[in-house]
């Protein structure tokens, strides 16, 4: 059965509630009066991108029969918006800790891979959303930036570095950890030239 401490659900909401307001900055060049009206485009996308990718690996490894929980890192926050004034943005604002017996490779890969994948089926929705956003602006805007962020996510992710799902999934299994990096990868260079 999936629970939730509150002080977990405190720690989901302060870090969507960071994550939601750096985007907006960074998307709105600096200029309060657009990041104040971005932050509802911004936790519509990326702030969902972010709770339903940590949550799927929580789903996941409770499927398993592990205990999961998102614990927030708050120096992982601090990093994301001193980065942010720079003009770019390396968020990590928490994980989901997992505590269990042994969990083999395939597991672990399974669980880590969750996450990526749901930025990935996010991703499309947004682009699906496209056609039928060009009737509004307000859901253009929430189409462009779900769709951009969330391939950026799922790449970014999936790259085999240190603690990233990447690492996780390519051990596990190299030819999935290929095909969902290659999706991420095509969705995100799409993302980005706007096609």
């Amino acid at each position: 059965m999936v629970g939730f401490t509150a002080k977990e659900i405190r720690d989901i909401f302060i870090s969507m509630t960071v994550i939601a307001v750096i985007f907006a900055y960074l998307f709105s060049g600096g200029k309060i009066n657009v990041l104040v009206s971005l932050i509802p485009v911004t936790f519509l996308t990326v702030g969902v991108g972010f709770v339903l990718h940590e949550l799927a690996h929580k789903f996941v490894a409770i499927r398993y029969g592990f205990q999961a929980e998102f614990k927030m890192w708050v120096e992982g926050l601090i990093l994301a918006i001193i980065t942010t004034m720079f003009g770019f943005v390396f968020a990590a604002p928490g994980a989901v800790y997992i505590q269990g017996d042994y969990i083999t490779k395939e597991e672990n890969g399974k669980i880590s891979l969750a996450g990526p994948l749901t930025n990935i089926i996010l991703a499309l929705f947004f682009l699906m959303l496209m056609p039928i956003s060009t009737f509004s602006p307000l859901l253009k805007m929430i189409a462009t930036f779900g769709f951009a962020v969330n391939s950026l996510f799922a790449f970014f992710n999936l790259i085999p570095i240190s603690i990233l799902d990447g690492t996780k999934v390519l051990k596990w299994n190299p030819i999935i950890w290929g095909i969902t990096t290659v999706v991420a990868l095509v969705l995100t260079v799409k993302s980005m030239l706007g096609l």
